[in-house]
């Protein structure tokens, strides 16, 4: 079976050919990305950009993940179950495959249900390092493929450095600021359960999970906290959810990004780097990038590099446009690394 023959969508009886373009087109460019182990993870098909809003696929190792955003997802059940069985028939290394239905009426819908095969992947290796999964743990996969580079530098950036990775969830930054060589790493989340999945990664590479380095709390005492003790680390990441409100405090990245990242500021050493990440999809590019430069105004902050998202996960051959434009991002997920000097 050909790639063109792998995914398609009938409309009125007869074959959506500008859709099977899109599809032979996605999955052709991604065909560098197959590696032999079949131990990567990546974007198939990102369907919103790509040609089928309603529709993306990813690949976790020998599994295959299906995220179906449609607003009645029964609607269109009968083309995800094709897609699954052709792809598993093109893709005959897969082992499992797993449907994540955004808008599903239980919790078990959303968070994910075994389509075919025995069992997901529970790992998987990117830039060397290993990185352990729950694909059915949460209502993403537990592993965020669009900030690969962002992992990628940390592992050529942290040597002899101390980190600190706030909203940690499993805590792939930090396991990849420790392959870097970290002289330290703390994560915080406010899930413990997140926190044992990163202790399953730290295991996987040999590495130290020592019990004090993973702090089960809300991210608001567990800063202030760091500052009354002043405790300062050569690199602070800051990942937040889009939206987050507790009885501690609120996130809100789409009007308030710019207090969360003076809200760590304080615990960066000098010539320190803070990473912030704003993942909202209606605050473009420039909106971010204007809340940035005026952080940078006082002189103590400087953007020091924009990093990309890989293009794997943005789409290759777009169709469809983003809701805001995210120059000079790539993409909605706008990550900034931030050089820090403090004063005197």
């Amino acid at each position: 079976m050909n790639v063109r023959s792998i995914l398609y969508r009938k409309t009125g009886g007869a074959y959506n050919t500008r859709m099977d373009s899109s599809f032979d087109l996605a999955i052709a460019a991604r065909q560098p990305l197959f590696d032999d182990s079949h131990n990567s993870a990546f974007r198939l098909f990102n369907g919103f950009a790509e040609g089928a809003p309603n529709l993306s696929l990813d690949i976790y190792a020998r599994t295959l993940v299906i995220h179906n955003y449609a607003d009645d997802p029964i609607g269109n059940q009968s083309f995800i179950e094709d897609t699954a069985s052709r792809v598993q028939a093109s893709l005959n290394w897969l082992r499992a495959g797993i449907l994540k239905q955004r808008n599903g009426i239980t919790q078990e819908d959303r968070r994910g249900t075994l389509l075919f095969g025995d069992a997901p992947d529970t790992k998987i290796s990117e830039h060397g390092v290993w990185y352990a999964l729950d694909l059915t743990m949460n209502r993403d996969a537990s592993f965020y493929l669009d900030t690969s580079l962002l992992r990628k530098w940390l592992i050529e950036n942290m040597q002899g450095k101390s980190v600190l990775n706030t909203f940690a969830y499993t805590g792939s930054f930090g396991v990849a600021a420790l392959a870097g060589g970290a002289s330290r790493v703390i994560q915080i989340d406010r899930n413990r359960r997140f926190l044992e999945l990163a202790k399953q990664s730290y295991a996987l590479n040999e590495f130290e999970a020592r019990a004090k380095d993973f702090i089960a709390q809300d991210f608001f005492p567990a800063v202030s906290r760091f500052k009354h003790s002043k405790q300062f680390f050569d690199c602070v990441i800051l990942d937040p959810p889009f939206f987050s409100s507790t009885s501690k405090g609120k996130v809100d990245q789409k009007n308030e990004s710019a207090r969360l990242i003076n809200k760590v500021r304080p615990l960066v050493n000098d010539g320190g780097y803070l990473i912030a990440i704003n993942n909202a999809l209606y605050v473009s590019g420039r909106e971010y990038m204007q809340t940035l430069e005026n952080l940078c105004k006082d002189g103590y902050l400087k953007i020091e590099e924009l990093i990309p998202v890989p293009e794997h996960f943005v789409g290759y051959h777009q169709i469809g446009k983003p809701i805001t434009d995210p120059a000079p991002f790539n993409h909605s997920t706008k990550i900034a690394v931030l050089k820090v000097r403090r004063k005197a």
